[in-house]
């Protein structure tokens, strides 16, 4: 590493990043499909794993391939986008996403499943309180059940 302007840069080894790539068979590019976004994920978990046995270049790749993540993440789930979905249609959207079940939200945010399936379907509106719990839980602002 060396010291940038009180920054630490890394010093790569051009071979050993190319030899890095064509062990895990990618092209960092622009994320542009599910699939790309998945096997990111799987390459970037399996570098998390490695904790504090990282090579330089594996510490490079890395950092890109979680700004190429995050990059992808802010396209696909812009809160924008949301804007034109009701609250529930967001509630729906983050249960399917996640894989939560209405069930899982009893003594979340209530616990009377006839009440959390009449929120989730639309039937009932969600309250400033329940939308607050709905936020915790699925880290998320509350603004978007309201």
């Amino acid at each position: 590493m060396i010291a940038n302007n009180g920054k630490m840069t890394l010093t790569l080894s051009r071979k050993n990043y190319l030899k890095l790539l064509d062990t895990i068979q990618i092209i960092p590019k622009i994320i542009e499909t599910q699939a790309e976004y998945e096997k990111y994920l799987t390459v970037t978990e399996q570098l998390i794993a490695k904790k504090n046995d990282r090579t330089p270049e594996e510490t490079a790749l890395f950092r890109l391939l979680v700004k190429l993540i995050q990059d992808y993440e802010e396209q696909v789930y812009a809160l924008e986008d949301w804007s034109n979905l009701t609250p529930h249609e967001i509630l729906q959207h983050l249960l399917e996403s996640s894989g939560t079940k209405q069930t899982d939200l009893v003594g979340i945010i209530s616990p009377s499943k006839g009440l959390i399936s009449s929120i989730v379907n639309g039937k009932r509106a969600i309250s400033k309180e329940q939308a607050k719990k709905l936020g915790a839980y699925f880290k998320v602002s509350p603004s978007l059940f309201l």
